[in-house]
């Protein structure tokens, strides 16, 4: 299955049915008087975030969703039907957005979530809604409202407690493959990572998800290489796993490269807790390991881990070091909620 987490959708609520002008007439009844009934009202189109789906693969296949309009009202005093509503199910960690791909219209965080998107038209009223001591035969009924359309974004942002980062080429995708079950394309050339890949890491019994983006390269806010569309997938995180190339000549400038990415990318990103990794150091003997890792921590103002992906040397540490990160930034998280609950209520 392809993946896919951007798409361009096109919705319409239904429009309310119209009133109906009718009049009762039988054979014995001498002043039947108005009975028209009243319009249906129209369908909503709402949106809600579903288990099964990571991707949004089906929106680029149909982009229309309309919702149902209602039926319009009939003679002896029967109401039209109201029109089925029409539901988007995207996968959790979904936003909606305006046209302008900026204003966040709803963001579905929860499985379950539901949010209303556009309401359907009420019904317009039959002429037995206008009867009146004074007007005991109207010849009016209304118009059924009619229904609303708006042009929306989907944009998909993965749900994962950590996020892989580093330059093409890095040792990414053979770190995810190293500790989960999962299986990206790994090989000797850069970006062999179009989309990214969600994998589970176990350590010390406990579990969390980490996602792999495509590589970043200077300039990827311009649009360089694959560009830093993929960087949404790593908002959620607790944490960031930066991961640098030992192997390349000047290990500083590599992670000056990345962070300056990030901070051009804007947002809170660049301030998300960091473990920064020296990767790839089977390919290097005690002194360089040294050398770029004593160079490395002088760029970057704190510690930096060792670590090979290929050999799993110091792969457990590193993974004992994220879930340090990611648990407490849960009991934050539970801190912040417990605060709320207990703030003063009338």
């Amino acid at each position: 299955m392809k993946f896919l987490d951007l798409a361009k959708v096109y919705i319409r609520s239904g429009s309310g049915g119209n009133g109906c002008i009718s009049f009762r007439r039988e054979k014995y009844v001498e002043f039947g008087g108005p009975d028209g009934g009243d319009g249906g009202r129209g369908g909503d189109v709402w949106v809600e975030a579903v288990e099964g789906l990571n991707t949004l693969i089906d929106f680029r296949y149909q982009q229309h969703f309309f919702a149902q309009n209602g039926q319009g009202g009939m003679g002896r005093q029967k109401s039209g039907a109201s029109g089925a509503d029409m539901v988007l199910k995207v996968p959790v960690g979904t936003e909606i957005l305006e046209e302008d791909e900026e204003t966040v219209v709803a963001d579905l965080t929860e499985l379950g979530q539901r949010v209303l998107l556009a309401q359907g038209g009420n019904g317009g009223w039959g002429n037995l809604h206008f009867k009146t001591s004074t007007n005991q035969a109207p010849r009016r009924a209304n118009s059924g409202q009619e229904g609303v359309e708006r042009t929306l974004w989907l944009r998909l942002k993965l749900i994962a407690d950590a996020g892989l980062l580093g330059l093409p080429n890095a040792g990414k995708s053979t770190f995810l493959a190293a500790t989960s079950n999962a299986r990206p394309k790994i090989a000797d050339y850069p970006f062999t990572t179009l989309h990214p890949n969600l994998g589970v890491v176990g350590v010390d019994g406990a579990e969390f998800v980490i996602a792999d983006i495509p590589g970043l390269i200077e300039g990827a806010h311009e649009g360089r290489g694959i560009g830093d569309r993929f960087l949404g997938h790593v908002e959620r995180c607790a944490v960031l796993l930066h991961l640098i190339d030992a192997t390349s000549e000047d290990v500083a400038a590599d992670w000056d490269t990345v962070l300056t990415e990030l901070e051009l990318y804007g947002g809170d990103l660049a301030d998300k807790p960091r473990v920064t990794v020296l990767n790839k150091i089977d390919s290097l003997d005690d002194d360089e390991r040294a050398e770029k890792r004593a160079a490395l921590e002088e760029a970057t103002g704190g510690p930096v881990m060792l670590m090979s992906g290929v050999s799993r040397e110091g792969v457990t540490e590193v993974l004992r070091a994220l879930r340090a990160e990611i648990d407490e930034d849960r009991l934050r998280l539970k801190a912040d909620e417990d605060g709320e609950d207990e703030a003063w209520r009338p």
